[in-house]
């Protein structure tokens, strides 16, 4: 039997846009274009439509479908994939209305993150957002639902419509789904217990989708990541060990890239995957500083930080990694470097830098500024412990990220650098208050 591949699925894109939102429409439709592309749909058109205002029946005004529907049939299209979020009932009129397959915004990236799961933790993150989003939608796939069914009683009592019974089979299985994922969110929380005892700071790259996280995490930890100039190449989380310049060791995580108006039923199945970049010591934003909507963009990775409680609004340390300035002309360049170095200044110390993951430029800097900032919430102490002051040392494995250290064959003596919380700095002093009244001055200057 001769396989034949399935003939290529033409769409149209629709981004609909109220005129407070058109300054950024541009971006949003070649962004929407770049999601159908991204699975495998041949875009016959892409274009921005004006709204006055948004109809609850049909989203567009009866004129404005007839006009859509036209160039539906003018570009041979049977997907049309409309940039927002719609209803059941405007997706259900609209494909009647229009006699093709409708995919809104959410829709389209739930598709395309089902694509793109490779592990079960991202399987299962995906399929309950799947879930949860069709669960509204029993609506439209049920269009016999004005008929009772009766039966046996094996899947619903007598006079159970079938989108009651279908709406029930999706709701157990969403409550497997969260058990499942409940498993890994104990799971994830045990390895950061395991983790806080033996305290290795945890940096999380975090940023627009497409921006080059996966291609800096590679970069930094020589992992092999798949990193590719499409959306959402990365689902899955990745956390590889990295040694900065002077010796601190940290964990590395690369995360899923973010999205404007990221669908809350997204939000709510990664909330395991969010909850490590809101418990990670340091943030490092990437930002494709090539990308003409940046400042946008920018924006709207800030709103699902303060969404998921994470960032400096909330606390946590952030630093931005400017990347792919490879592909600026000079004057762009120079206009970005300023901005950067004004924002430095402002803060005393490296908060935003410019980078190139492609090329490799910047990262040196950029490792130093990590370094830097995990210091600021830290104490590194130098000491040199007798053969005697072994439990001193044990304590200190323990409780500290030890830099370096060395033994002296001839004394057994122990000279070490380590680094301690602040809190576990102040225990160590009650617990060994003779050797701490020993302790030289901090040695933070040079980080």
């Amino acid at each position: 039997m001769i396989e034949r591949e399935a003939p290529p699925i033409r769409a149209i894109i629709i981004h609909p846009v109220t005129r407070d939102r058109l300054a950024r429409s541009e971006a949003r439709l070649e962004e929407a274009c770049g999601l159908a592309e991204a699975l495998d749909l041949i875009v016959a058109e892409g274009f921005v439509t004006p709204l006055r205002k948004i109809e609850s029946a049909r989203y567009f005004g009866s004129g404005k479908v007839e006009e859509l529907r036209e160039r539906l049939v003018a570009g041979d299209a049977t997907v049309a994939v409309v940039d927002a979020s719609l209803s059941p009932v405007q997706q259900r009129n609209l494909e009647k209305s229009w006699n093709v397959k409708v995919i809104d915004r959410t829709g389209l990236i739930l598709e395309i993150f089902g694509q793109r799961a490779r592990t079960k933790e991202g399987g299962l993150q995906v399929e309950l957002a799947r879930l949860s989003y069709e669960r509204s939608r029993l609506v439209r796939s049920w269009t016999h639902l004005e008929r009772q069914r009766g039966g046996f009683g094996f899947l619903g009592g007598p006079g159970e419509t079938q989108i009651e019974t279908d709406r029930r089979i999706i709701d157990d299985k969403m409550v497997k789904l969260r058990r499942a994922l409940d498993e890994v969110r104990r799971t994830r929380n045990l390895h950061r217990s395991k983790r806080q005892e033996v305290p290795i700071p945890v940096v999380a790259l975090v940023g627009y989708t497409n921006t080059g996280k996966s291609t800096l995490f590679n970069r930094l930890t020589g992992a092999d990541v798949l990193a590719r100039d499409m959306p959402f190449a990365t689902l899955d989380p990745t956390v590889r060990a990295l040694e900065l310049p002077r010796g601190t060791k940290v964990l590395l995580s690369d995360t899923v890239g973010f999205i404007t108006d990221l669908p809350t039923e997204l939000i709510a199945a990664f909330r395991a995957t969010l909850e490590e970049v809101r418990e990670a010591d340091l943030l490092i934003h990437v930002i494709d500083a090539s990308d003409p909507d940046r400042d946008g963009r920018i924006g709207d990775v800030e709103s699902v930080l303060d969404e998921i409680e994470a960032g400096p609004d909330h606390d946590q340390r952030m630093i931005e990694a400017w990347n792919k300035i490879d592909r600026l002309d000079d004057e762009t360049r120079d206009d970005v470097n300023l901005r950067l170095e004004i924002a430095n200044t402002k803060a005393g110390h490296p908060v935003k830098l410019g980078i190139s993951a492609i090329e490799g430029s910047g990262l040196d800097e950029l490792l130093v500024a990590i370094e830097t900032a995990l210091a600021a919430d830290s104490e590194i102490l130098q000491m040199t412990l007798a053969p005697h002051q072994a439990k001193a040392l044990a304590w200190l494995h323990q409780h500290g990220e030890v830099i370096n250290d060395t033994m002296d064959g001839a004394t057994g003596e122990t000279t070490m650098r380590v680094r301690l919380s602040p809190s576990d700095a102040g225990r160590f002093r009650s617990l060994f208050p003779d050797l701490a009244g020993f302790l030289p001055p901090l040695e933070t200057e040079d980080y």
